[in-house]
């Protein structure tokens, strides 16, 4: 008979690995709601986690995108900063967790930017206030 082992420790890393858990790892040092940008709808709650290893921003469960092309996810602070760019968008709805490089201070940013790399728009933004 196979043993079972192999499954639940599968199972354990997966759920270690989960949006929910990540964010139980860090402290939200602040949060917002996106608001879609040139006619493109983006809705959701947004919050910037501080960790032991850097940052994350978790995108919330209520999180949705319209599908417009390319968008990738930055700071900004009055507007999109594209040095401040650490990803693509993985999921156009639902929680989403993203490691930011060290190289960008989360920290000193107050907005979260999705932003369509191809036209060089923006699809939507949240204004980040600090989390209570």
């Amino acid at each position: 008979m196979p043993t079972r082992l192999p499954i639940i420790a599968f199972a354990t890393v997966l759920l270690a690995l989960s949006p929910a858990a990540m964010a139980a790892d860090g402290e939200a040092v602040a949060t917002g709601k996106f608001t879609g940008q040139s006619g493109h709808k983006t809705t959701g709650g947004v919050a910037v986690h501080k960790t032991a290893d850097g940052y994350t921003v978790e995108l919330g469960a209520d999180f949705n995108h319209d599908g417009a092309p390319d968008p990738k996810l930055g700071f900004g602070r009055g507007g999109y900063d594209a040095a401040a760019k650490f990803s693509p968008l993985r999921a156009n709805t639902g929680a989403q967790s993203y490691g930011i490089p060290a190289a960008i201070d989360a920290g000193a940013y107050t907005e979260v930017w999705v932003w369509c790399e191809k036209y060089n728009v923006p699809l939507g933004v949240a204004k980040l206030k600090p989390a209570q």
